[in-house]
């Protein structure tokens, strides 16, 4: 017995000897439309760019954050190192001074009060970190 192979316009599943056309998702005959993936490649153009663009935006604002982060550590680090033989309360307004002898000091004191070079007037938070103001 010789097996006869079907055209292949013919969808038959040899495994099962059975004719499956009916059972496909799409057409399967000769004079069926051809099947063409749509073109995407626009869509992605346009959504990579978009894409790029958020990153780009979080980015800087990561960027910025990071720095304000800096600047604010930089001003605690300048405060909490220059001498004062008080204790601070929260809430309250200091002033930062720079010595002639170049030390720095934190002093209840008004800028126009006295003669010292005035760095800057910083508050202390209730979490303990220095705010300039």
């Amino acid at each position: 017995m010789t097996k006869e192979k079907k055209p292949d316009n013919v969808v038959f599943d040899e495994d099962n000897q059975s004719y499956n056309a009916k059972l496909l998702p799409y057409a399967s005959g000769v004079s069926a439309p051809k099947i063409t993936p749509p073109d995407v490649t626009s869509w992605k153009n346009t959504n990579i760019v978009s894409a790029n663009n958020q990153f780009k935006a979080k980015y800087e604002s990561i960027q910025a954050e990071y720095s304000k982060m800096m600047e604010e550590f930089e001003y605690n680090r300048l405060v909490y190192n220059a001498k004062f033989s008080f204790e601070p309360i929260v809430g309250k307004t200091y002033h930062l001074y720079k010595s002639k002898d170049e030390s720095t000091f934190l002093s209840l004191i008004l800028p126009d009060e006295c003669n010292f070079e005035h760095l800057g007037s910083f508050k202390l938070g209730p979490d303990r970190t220095w705010e300039k103001l």
